[in-house]
């Protein structure tokens, strides 16, 4: 008796696991990840002597790098291989470059701004993604914001709508539009689609309260992998 219901026992067991695994295979349990495939370079904005935006102690350069980590995390979960233009407090120089110097300081952010470029060329990835923080004197303005260069790679407008999209989706406190601009540098000189996302604005009081925490951090690094997306799938217009 024992015996046979070991085999009853086995042969239950047996057809769960083939119910399982043609469920799975349904629910596309072996599809492969979604951004498999991709090459992405993430640019954490400025680095270093080069703070970017700040207010108070609460400066640019940390919240880029912080988000930008997220992101790189994310994106890797989504199977995309992923350069990071940085990955330490200071600036891509430092990082590598160490043993570069320079007579200013702007003699130095120009060096840093074209390694950057370098960093995008040798790896000519599917897009290229800069993360920055805004912030202008009056507080009232706030809202992420995504910008693509006019004249620089056609596919740029749609990455930054794309990203535009999944920000006033996922964050709800923004209904800006993506917008062209003619004067930022690595978008002109970037051979693929490239997009300068700003996260939002520090010079807010609410979202620099937002920006500087951990989880709307994690939430915005969701969002633009989000948007990559969606760029991928082509439902933005």
């Amino acid at each position: 008796m024992k015996r046979w219901l070991s085999v009853i026992v086995i042969l239950l067991i047996s057809i769960a696991v083939v119910a399982y695994q043609t469920k799975a295979s349904d629910r596309g349990f072996f599809m492969p990840d979604s951004l498999a495939g991709m090459t992405i370079v993430v640019d954490p904005g400025h680095g270093g002597l080069d703070g970017g935006a700040n207010v108070g102690e609460v400066v640019e350069r940390d919240i880029t790098l912080s988000i930008s980590k997220m992101l790189e995390k994310e994106l890797k979960n989504r199977g995309a291989n992923v350069v990071m233009t940085r990955t330490k407090s200071g600036d891509a120089l430092a990082e590598h470059q160490p043993n570069d110097e320079f007579p200013t300081v702007r003699a130095r952010k120009m060096a840093d701004l074209k390694l950057r470029e370098d960093i995008v060329n040798k790896t000519n990835p599917d897009v290229f993604l800069s993360v920055h923080v805004n912030a202008i004197p009056q507080e009232k303005w706030r809202g992420a914001q995504v910008f693509y260069h006019k004249e620089g790679h056609p596919d740029g407008e749609l990455l930054a709508k794309s990203i535009q999209s999944s920000f006033r989706e996922a964050l709800g406190n923004t209904d800006r539009e993506a917008l062209g601009v003619k004067q930022v540098y690595l978008l002109k000189k970037a051979p693929v689609p490239s997009v300068l996302v700003e996260t939002g604005f520090i010079s807010n009081p609410e979202e620099r309260e937002l920006l500087t925490s951990e989880k709307y951090q994690k939430k915005v690094a969701d969002a633009i992998a989000d948007g990559v997306e969606l760029y991928l799938d082509g439902t933005v217009q």
